[in-house]
């Protein structure tokens, strides 16, 4: 199940009430990317990408987490019966189903932790899932960001990125580019 996107905008700004931040604007920019990569992929609803890039950090509503707030927003999305972004809110920072690639503090309980390990064993990523993977990649909250520079100034704020996780992040944007048939920077508006 799935808000509206009205729905979700509203959720956004209320998440943003409690705890001010970029991450605002960031998850805006996801979105935006997202819909406008799904709008060229047959296969992809363009509202529901949209709806997942908005959502894919609401877990940033319960305040200033790292791992944390992926439990947090799976856990939200989840009482309230959108087990479609809550999965997102999971899957996200996950590109190969392994909090070994997870970048920053793993500031969780044991039984947080638990229950992202066991939950993401389970997932069946689709292209939603890779697509808000590439798109949360994409998105700066001050608009699209080049994802090597993007990706760079994680590993300078962070002082490490996974290999695996860049390599997977460079798969997913010739992927999409070859579903879209066009160049994603073309295609998100480089300059949004």
């Amino acid at each position: 199940m799935m808000p509206t996107r009205i729905e979700a905008e509203k959720i956004l700004e209320e998440a943003e009430q409690c705890n001010p931040g970029s991450w605002g604007n960031h998850s805006r920019v996801a979105a935006h990317c997202a819909e406008k990569i799904a709008e060229l992929c047959e296969e992809l609803d363009a509202e529901k990408a949209y709806i997942l890039g908005l959502l894919h950090d609401i877990g940033r509503k319960f305040g200033v987490r790292h791992l944390g707030h992926v439990s947090d927003g799976y856990t939200y999305m989840m009482s309230l019966g959108y087990d479609e972004v809550a999965k997102i809110c999971l899957t996200h920072s996950f590109n190969n189903q392994t909090t070994k690639e997870y970048i920053g503090k793993f500031d969780v309980s044991d039984e947080e932790l638990n229950l992202i390990k066991n939950t993401l064993a389970k997932v069946d990523m689709s292209d939603y899932d890779r697509l808000i993977q590439l798109c949360d990649s994409l998105a700066g909250s001050e608009g699209v960001l080049d994802i090597e520079e993007r990706m760079g100034d994680v590993k300078q704020r962070y002082g490490y990125y996974p290999q695996e996780k860049w390599d997977s992040n460079i798969r997913l944007k010739k992927y999409f580019e070859e579903k879209a048939g066009k160049d994603i920077y073309e295609i998100v508006d480089k300059n949004f």
